[in-house]
């Protein structure tokens, strides 16, 4: 059977921001089949749309489907999976957080917006259930992202992490259009 890699964008991303296009490609060429939604109203995401959007996506996972986040498409994918009694062959976060970096989220309408997703429960043992393996993969220079926040994912989803230098939150606005790191934990885990 095909295994399936669906790509969850960020907050305010779309399915053809920065390295997405490239990874798509790549993975494509390698026989993956790639899907990249673009999630409801990106600007204003909604833990209530994007899990049952990306549920609608996914249909039923299996263990030949492989789940790439970037930052809250990260916490969209630890919540679709919580609600998930099927095991998915990985998961790979880039950019995941469970805390912000208060800078980042400093106006009223960046705080209503990120509120409900730091503050809204995860069950992490359910998420590990549904995973066979997690990734993180974090930027030593993240704007938005607290380099402690790669421990919580250790410790609260038993990931391994992997920590980047000077990436940003690999967004296309840092000019990241290609994460080679990304697509070599993919083949390592779809080989696994």
């Amino acid at each position: 059977m095909n295994k399936r890699i669906i790509v969850v964008h960020g907050w305010d991303g779309y399915p053809e921001e920065g390295w997405f296009p490239w990874l798509k490609g790549l993975l494509e060429s390698r026989g993956f089949t790639v899907i990249i939604p673009a999630m409801p109203s990106p600007a204003y995401p909604k833990i209530e749309e994007w899990v049952p959007y990306l549920s609608h996506i996914i249909g039923t996972p299996d263990e030949q489907t492989y789940l790439i986040g970037h930052s809250i498409g990260c916490q969209t994918i630890m919540r679709f999976l919580q609600t998930k009694n099927q095991k998915v062959g990985g998961v790979i976060f880039v950019a995941g957080w469970f805390n912000l970096l208060p800078e980042s989220i400093a106006d009223e309408e960046s705080q209503a917006i990120a509120r409900p997703w730091i503050e809204t429960p995860i069950n992490y043992e359910r998420v590990m259930r549904a995973a066979n393996v997690i990734v993180a993969i974090f930027s030593d220079d993240d704007p938005a992202v607290p380099l402690s926040d790669a421990e919580l994912f250790r410790e609260r989803l038993g990931a391994t992490i992997i920590v980047e230098r000077g990436k940003g939150h690999f967004s296309g606005s840092d000019n990241i259009t290609t994460l080679p790191v990304v697509a070599e934990q993919l083949f390592a885990l779809a080989a696994a």
